[in-house]
Formats: C-alpha cells, structure tokens, sequence
C-alpha cells in the first residue's frame, strides 16, 4: 500500500477484521506451529488446503451453518488480496453479504508469508527473506 491511504484500505482492514472475528484471534502470530506466521496467512493456507472450516473459533461452536461460515471467509480474502485494484468495493462486500450470489476465487493475499517455502526460494535465488514492501508512517504533533 505504500503509505498511501484509499477506500481499498479499508477494504482491506474490513476483511482483517472479519478474519479476526471469525478466528477468534489477532493479526499477529496465531500460534498454530505452521510456517505461516500470522492469520492472513494461516487462513490463506487453510484455504487453499480446504481446511478453512479449521480456522473458525470454537466459540462459535455450530452458531452459523458451515456455509455461510465458509462464504464470510472467501469475502474476507477477497477484500485481504494483494493487489488492491482487484478488491471488492464496500459496497461490493455488503452485495456479497446480502445475497448468495457466486463469488469468484480469491487471489494471493497482501504481507502473506509462508515461512521456509518463501526463506528457501529467496535464499537459492540471492532475494531477500521478505516478500512484502511496507512503509510505516508516523504522525506527530507540531
């Protein structure tokens, strides 16, 4: 994102909260010993395994049925792609939410790492460790 803010930021921030609802944890490190070492990356893997439904928070236990459960991820990592352009709008999303219209595939998620697959590719290659490019801007009072 480059430091620049857009509506397609909050798209973004839209679906990180949906995951953390649904998981029932933080966009930090989730733990799980796997390679992926945040959420985003967690679901994506999960995803891709056809294990979404092993994200979901116990909590929840059975509230919602599966396939509503699995339509709310596949929007959340819609709205988490990595490349902005290709993100659902806000009012996309709500359509989404509202109807059971298809979805279509989401593509590869935004700071997404997955651990030595990525380390070994880069190191063989002469890149870096990190796949992703981030800018921090701080804001202070005058």
């Amino acid at each position: 994102m480059e430091g620049r803010y857009s509506t397609k930021t909050d798209v973004f921030s839209y679906g990180v909260l949906i995951m953390e609802i649904i998981a029932g944890k933080r966009n930090t490190h989730c733990g799980t010993g796997r390679a992926s070492p945040n959420l985003i990356g967690h679901v994506w893997t999960l995803w891709t395994e056809g294990k979404a439904m092993d994200i979901v928070d116990p909590v929840l236990n059975q509230s919602y049925p599966s396939v509503m459960v699995l339509r709310c991820i596949k929007i959340e990592l819609l709205c988490v792609q990595e490349n902005a352009m290709n993100r659902p709008s806000m009012l996309e999303v709500v359509f989404m939410l509202c109807n059971e219209s298809p979805l279509c595939q989401p593509q590869k998620p935004a700071f997404l790492f997955n651990g030595n697959q990525d380390l070994q590719d880069s190191s063989t290659s002469g890149g870096g460790s990190s796949i992703n490019e981030i800018t921090e801007t701080t804001i202070s009072a005058r």
